[in-house]
C-alpha cells in the first residue's frame, strides 16, 4: 500500500503541475528523488555525542545513519583523520514519503514563531536544503533523554530542473514556505 502523500502526488500534484507548466510528456513532471537528513557534530566534543546523535537520527528518521568520518588532519579544528565528526541518513521511495508528510503536518508546526521557510534556499538545480536548529522538535525524541541540543541539516532532492517548478512541486505537496514580502 502506497502512502498518503504519494496517493496525493499522483492524483493531484502531478495534473496541477501539468497544466501550469504545459508538459506534455508525464516524465517531464518533476519528482522528489531523495530526502538527506544529516547531523554534523563537533569535533571537540566527547566521543558519545557522535553515538547519541546517531540514536536520535535513527529515532527520528527509522534508518541507521551512516558515520561521516573525516579525510584530512587539520590541526586548528583539533580534527584528526578518520576521527567521527557526524551522521546522515538517504530516505527514498516509501519512507521518504512518510518522513516529508511526519515533517510538513507535525514536526515544522512545531517550531517555536514558526512563519515557514524560506523560498529563497534552492539550490538553482531544484534542490531544497534547510537547517533545524535542534532535535527536539520531533515528536519522537523524549525531551528527558538529550544530552545536548544538536541541529541537523535537511536536503530534499527532486528532479525538478529549475528552482520554479521544484517550488511549485514543494508547495503542491504542502511544504509550508513564507510568503514574500512587498
Amino acid at each position: 500500500m502506497k502512502t498518503r502523500l504519494y496517493e496525493k502526488y499522483v492524483n493531484d500534484v502531478v495534473p496541477a503541475l501539468k497544466e501550469k507548466h504545459q508538459y506534455r510528456n508525464p516524465h517531464q513532471v518533476p519528482r522528489m528523488v531523495k530526502i538527506v537528513v544529516n547531523m554534523g557534530v563537533s569535533a571537540s566534543l566527547e566521543k558519545s555525542a557522535v553515538d547519541d546523535a546517531a540514536r536520535d537520527l535513527m529515532q527520528i528518521t527509522g534508518r541507521k545513519p551512516a558515520i561521516s568520518k573525516s579525510r584530512h588532519n587539520i590541526a586548528n579544528f583539533k580534527l584528526r583523520q578518520g576521527q567521527p565528526i557526524g551522521c546522515r541518513v538517504t530516505l527514498r521511495q516509501d519512507a521518504m514519503y512518510e518522513f516529508f508528510d511526519r515533517l510538513v503536518s507535525v514536526t515544522l508546526p512545531r517550531i517555536r514563531d514558526f512563519r515557514g521557510l524560506s523560498p529563497r534556499k534552492f539550490d538553482g538545480r531544484g534542490n531544497y536544503t534547510f537547517g533545524v536548529a535542534e532535535q527536539t522538535i520531533f515528536p519522537e525524541i523524549e525531551m528527558d533523554k538529550i544530552k545536548r541540543q544538536q541541529g541537523m541539516d535537511i536536503t530534499i532532492v527532486t528532479t525538478a530542473r529549475k528552482d520554479a517548478e521544484a517550488l511549485d512541486l514543494l508547495k503542491f505537496m504542502g511544504f509550508p514556505f513564507a510568503e514574500a514580502k512587498q
